[in-house]
C-alpha cells in the first residue's frame, strides 16, 4: 500500500473555466456575470455564480436571476487548444501528472525537492505560469493523499493556494460537511443527516460497521477510509477512462417522447463512436437524468457480453428510458446523459461474418470510416437530420 508521508500531491483545477477563457480573450466582459450557452447553461462565471446562477440551469432562469449577465455562445475549440497550453504547464512541472478533465489534473510533486523547490513552491509556481502562458486563473490544493489534495483545492477556489500539512490534516477535513466525502451525493446525505451525521468528523467518530449499516458494506468501507484521511491511490500517468460518457442539456421546453428519443440517440451514436475510436467494449449502460426540480436518477444495466455496437447500446439506452417515462412525464427533465462504464480493450477475433465477437457491425465500422474522412456529419441517421445534437464537450484523449 502507497502512502506519502508528506504533502506532495497538486490538485489543479482551473476556475470556472469556460467564461475564464471567455473573460481572457474579451476584456470588456472581465468582472461582469457572464454565462456561457444559450438555452441551457454550461458554464458561469463567479459573478454569475454568486446570483445563483449554476450549470445546467435553464437560460431563462438564469437571466431572471441575473439579468446583466452577459451571454455568449461557447467555443468548444478555444476552450480545447486552452486546456492542451494549461496541460503542456503541468507536463513541465513534473512528468507525474494525472488528467482527470480538461480543466484539472492531479500532480505527484514528491521527488522534486532538490531540483524545484517544496511542493507549496512548485504549486506557486505553477499558478502563476499558467496565469503568465494561458492567462487563466487556476487553484491549486496540497497535500499527502489525492482526496484531500481535491478538496483543499475546492476549499481554496477561486483563484486560491491551499496546503494541508499531514499533522493538521483531521482539524481542516473533519469539520467539513459530509458532501465533501467522494461518494457522498443527496441520498447518502439524507441517510447520514437523519442519524445525525453533518460533518466529516461525525462520519470519522462512527465504527466502520455501524457505517456500514447505513449506506451498505462498499460505501461505508471507503467513506469511513476518507473519513480518517485513508487513501492510498498513487498518481497514476496515462490511466485509461474507468468510463465514456456524455450528456445533452434539454432546457425547460418539455420535450415529446420522439424529440427525448432523438436525444438519446445522438448521445447514443457519439459516445459509441468515442468507444470504438479507443479500441474498447463495454459491459454497463448508465442512464443519468436530471429533472425540473433539480433532482436527479441514476439507471443502469449490465450486459452479459460486452459490446460496442451502437445498436445494441442504443435499444439498452431506450429499455432504461423507458422504465423512468412515468416520471420523466410527471417532474420534466432537463438533461440526460448516457455513460459506457466496465470497458475493456477490444480484441476481436477473425471471423467470416460482418460481426465481431462484442456485437459490432460492419456498418458502424463503415460510417465510422466516413465520418473520420469526411466529418461527423458527413453521415448521420435519420431522426437526427435537421436536429440540433447539443454541444459536444471537449474531453482529454483516452
Amino acid at each position: 500500500m502507497f502512502v506519502a508521508s508528506r504533502a506532495t500531491i497538486l490538485h489543479a483545477d482551473l476556475d470556472a473555466f469556460y467564461a475564464s477563457v471567455e473573460q481572457r480573450d474579451d476584456p470588456d466582459l472581465r468582472g461582469k456575470p457572464i454565462i456561457v450557452g444559450m438555452g441551457v447553461v454550461l458554464a458561469a462565471s463567479y459573478e454569475a455564480k454568486a446570483r445563483g446562477v449554476r450549470t445546467a440551469m435553464g437560460g431563462r432562469q438564469a437571466r431572471r436571476l441575473c439579468p446583466e449577465a452577459v451571454v455568449v455562445s461557447p467555443r468548444m475549440s478555444a476552450y480545447s487548444a486552452a486546456s492542451e497550453a494549461v496541460f503542456e504547464v503541468f507536463r513541465r512541472t513534473t512528468p507525474l501528472v494525472e488528467g482527470l478533465s480538461i480543466d484539472e489534473a492531479f500532480l505527484d510533486v514528491g521527488g522534486l525537492a532538490k531540483i524545484s523547490g517544496s511542493p507549496a513552491e512548485i504549486a506557486a509556481r505553477l499558478r502563476a505560469e499558467v496565469l503568465r502562458t494561458v492567462g487563466l486563473p487556476i487553484t491549486v490544493g496540497v497535500a499527502r493523499t489525492k482526496f484531500l489534495a481535491k478538496v483543499a483545492s475546492a476549499v481554496a477556489k477561486p483563484n486560491g493556494l491551499l496546503v494541508v500539512e499531514p499533522e493538521r490534516e483531521l482539524a481542516f477535513l473533519h469539520p467539513l460537511p459530509i458532501e465533501r466525502l467522494w461518494g457522498v451525493g443527496e441520498k447518502t446525505a439524507v441517510k447520514l443527516r437523519q442519524r445525525g451525521i453533518f460533518t466529516v468528523g461525525d462520519v470519522a467518530q462512527l465504527a466502520e460497521r455501524s457505517l456500514v449499516a447505513i449506506v451498505g458494506p462498499a460505501a461505508g468501507r471507503h467513506l469511513h477510509a476518507l473519513a480518517i484521511g485513508r487513501d492510498p491511490r498513487r498518481v497514476v500517468v496515462g490511466q485509461r477512462r474507468h468510463s465514456i460518457g456524455s450528456q445533452h442539456a434539454l432546457g425547460s421546453r418539455r420535450r415529446s417522447a420522439a424529440e427525448l428519443d432523438a436525444v438519446v440517440v445522438g448521445i447514443v451514436d457519439r459516445v459509441a463512436r468515442r468507444l470504438r475510436g479507443a479500441r474498447r467494449v463495454c459491459r454497463t449502460v448508465v442512464l443519468r437524468l436530471r429533472f425540473d426540480d433539480y433532482t436527479r436518477a441514476t439507471r443502469s444495466h449490465t450486459l452479459a457480453e460486452p459490446t460496442s455496437h451502437t445498436g445494441q447500446l442504443l435499444t439498452v439506452t431506450r429499455n432504461l428510458i423507458a422504465a423512468v417515462a412515468p416520471t420523466i412525464e410527471r417532474r420534466g427533465l432537463t438533461l440526460v446523459g448516457v455513460a459506457l462504464s466496465n470497458l475493456e480493450d477490444d480484441d476481436p477475433l477473425q471471423l467470416p461474418l460482418p460481426i465481431d465477437r462484442h456485437g459490432g457491425s460492419a456498418l458502424d465500422a463503415t460510417v465510422d470510416d466516413v465520418r473520420d474522412r469526411f466529418g461527423s456529419r458527413a453521415v448521420t441517421r435519420a431522426v437526427l437530420l435537421n436536429r440540433d445534437e447539443g454541444v459536444v464537450m471537449p474531453m482529454l484523449p483516452d
